[in-house]
C-alpha cells in the first residue's frame, strides 16, 4: 500500500470520524441536528426515527468506531506494514460500504427523509474502499506473471 493511499484513508477516515461525534454529539444531548436545507429538516426527521438506534445506541456511535477502527489500523500500517492490517482494513471497508447502503435505503424507501451528515457518512466509507481496493487486480496479475 504506498504512502498516499494510507495517508488518503486516515484523513477520510478522520472526517468520518469528525463527521460521526457530531451527530451523535447532537443527538445525545437532544439538540436539532443543524442541516436545514430550504426548510427541509432530514437529519432530524431520521434522527428521532426508531431506525436511529440499534440496542438503544445510536448508530452513529456505531460509525464512531467504525471510522477509528479504520484510522487505528492505517495508523498501525505506518509502523507495521503487514499484509494482515490491510485484510481488515478491507473487510472493514467493505462492511462500511454494505451498511450505508443499507441505511441509506433504509432512510429512502422507508423513512422518506435524507440525512446529509448520513449521506456523507456514506460517501466517506464507498472513498475509503475505493482506496483500500485500488489496483488490488494489477498487483494481482504481477504477481500471476512473476511466477510463470
Amino acid at each position: 500500500m504506498t504512502l498516499v493511499r494510507r495517508f488518503l484513508i486516515l484523513f477520510l477516515s478522520f472526517v468520518g470520524i469528525a463527521d460521526t461525534v457530531y451527530i451523535t454529539q447532537q443527538i445525545l444531548s437532544n439538540v436539532p441536528i443543524n442541516c436545514s436545507v430550504d426548510g427541509y429538516n432530514g437529519c432530524n426527521i431520521v434522527a428521532l426515527s426508531v431506525y436511529s438506534h440499534i440496542f438503544g445506541i445510536p448508530i452513529s456511535i456505531y460509525g464512531i468506531v467504525f471510522y477509528s477502527v479504520i484510522f487505528i489500523l492505517t495508523a498501525i500500517t505506518f509502523v507495521w506494514m503487514l499484509e494482515i492490517f490491510w485484510k481488515f482494513i478491507r473487510i472493514f471497508a467493505a462492511i462500511g460500504v454494505v451498511v450505508s447502503i443499507i441505511l441509506t435505503g433504509i432512510e429512502i424507501f422507508v423513512i422518506q427523509a435524507i440525512c446529509f451528515y448520513c449521506v456523507f457518512s456514506a460517501i466517506i466509507s464507498i472513498l475509503i474502499a475505493c482506496v483500500a481496493y485500488w489496483r488490488i487486480k494489477k498487483h494481482k496479475v504481477t504477481l500471476i506473471q512473476a511466477h510463470q
